[in-house]
Order: structure tokens, then sequence, then C-alpha cells
């Protein structure tokens, strides 16, 4: 399918690897040019370099910490007035309730809320002005139906969730549109590090932690980054205009609910 978005420009954050490159990659296949940005410079260098020669799109780097006012307006200054973003952020350490205090609901609201409200307070004025913008954010299954030990996580994404039900509603006569992509498991570093805290706390091993977690979804796998950045880019092409203000599940049936 031609995604109709050929010679668009995006910004696509944490995009060096994972969930985010996975975006990156749908994103220069349909054509698309890129700013990417990522803490680590030789990472995201890597991954640009690859996309460039792979599809022949330009891309754009910068190294730096999004969630910093800083590392933002750097970003911003280099990404200009791009036509697609993606918000993207690693998530909060896991834990119990008690674990957390006023400046770790601090971090996590900087990470998973206020930096996705930044960068649209930014760029959503220059796609209303063109009369065409795509933001697609990057959150959780967690909205749909918390995770006990991603509290901080659960409250985060679910404010930022609050928030673009109201703006995406705001933007969309102006041909713009806000939607959420909630992915469960998916075979990244992330999912690394949550098996690595289970076989830790349960005393098995890495992989036997998969395999459990792997057991509990309906699909019997891990999604891939490949096909959550499908996702993203149909959500980001010509055909998906009438998707508005939307929370779309990648969890291969792994939340349990009719709606």
């Amino acid at each position: 399918m031609d995604l109709g978005i050929k010679g668009k420009r995006a910004l696509v954050c944490a995009s060096s690897k994972g969930l985010g490159l996975g975006c990156a990659t749908a994103l220069a296949e349909a054509g698309v040019d890129l700013v990417m940005n990522a803490r680590g410079a030789e990472a995201l260098e890597t991954a640009a370099s690859d996309l460039r020669e792979r599809f022949g799109v330009a891309v754009e780097t910068v190294a730096g910490d999004v969630t910093t006012e800083d590392g933002r307006a750097a970003l911003l200054e280099v990404a200009g007035s791009p036509d697609i973003l993606v918000t993207n952020a690693g998530g909060p350490p896991p834990g119990v309730w008690s674990d957390w205090g006023r400046e770790d609901f601090i971090r996590a609201l900087d990470a998973n809320m206020l930096t996705p409200i930044a960068l649209m307070t930014a760029l959503l004025p220059s796609m209303m002005e063109r009369g065409w913008g795509r933001v697609v954010n990057i959150t959780s299954q967690s909205v749909k139906a918390p995770i006990p030990a991603l509290g901080l996580s659960n409250a985060a994404r679910t404010g930022l969730t609050g928030y673009v039900a109201g703006t995406s509603r705001q933007v969309a006569s102006s041909g713009v549109t806000i939607n959420n992509l909630l992915p469960g498991i998916h075979a990244t570093d992330r999912a690394v590090s949550l098996d690595t805290g289970v076989s830790r706390q349960q005393d098995i091993s890495v992989d036997e932690a998969r395999a459990r977690r792997e057991a509990t979804i309906p699909a019997r796998r891990y999604g891939t980054p490949a096909e959550f950045g499908a996702a993203c880019a149909f959500l980001c092409s010509e055909h998906a205009g009438f998707i508005v203000g939307q929370n779309i599940l990648l969890d291969g049936g792994g939340t349990n609910a009719t709606i």
C-alpha cells in the first residue's frame, strides 16, 4: 500500500533502537525524511546510517535527552516544522507503591507526559497552518489495564492519554490527527529488563521468565518492532485522516477487555 507520505518530514523520538527505531524504519520505507533522536550518539548514528543506505531518505540526528528543556530545544531547532511527530521515551522503573516518592513521580511525568505535551505544543501550530499533520504517541497497554508493578508509568501515561483525548478533537478540523499506540510486551531492551527483574525475583532464568510471560499472551509471543512500526506508519499516512484521538492496542490480545 502506498501510504501517500513520500517526501514528508518526521521527527521520531527515542529512535535509535526498539519501538522508536521500528517506527523510524517504517516511515523511511514509506519515503519519509527523518529527524531521529536518542540519548546515545553512537547507536543513533548507526541506526541513521542504516536507514539512509537502505531507503535513500534524508536523515538528521540529534543526540540528547528529549525529557529535558535543553534537549528539547536542541531537537526542535533541527527539526523545524515536521509534518509528522512520533513521541517516545523509556518507561520508569518498576516497583511497588511504597517505593515511590514525589520526585519519582515528577521524573515519570516529565518523561512520559510533559515531554510529549511540550513537543506537541511546539509543533502543532505549524501543522495546523499547513492543514496537515500526524502525531503518534507511544504510550502503553497500561493505560487500558494498569500493570501493578508499573505504577509510575500507569500514572504518567494515563495523564497523557487524557490530554490527547481533548486536544486531538480541537486540532482535527485543521487536518491534524493525534493518536496513541499502546504497546504490550515487545522484543526490545525494555522486555529484557523486565524479564531480568522477574528472573531475579523468582530465581529463574531469563528465558523461563520470558516463556512464562509469553504464555499469558493470547498470541503466545512478544511483538516485534517491525510490526509496531508498520502500525505507526499507517497512522501517519494519508489513509488515516479520519482516525482521531484513538488508543490502539498492539499487545497480542494481552489486555482482556471487550472495548
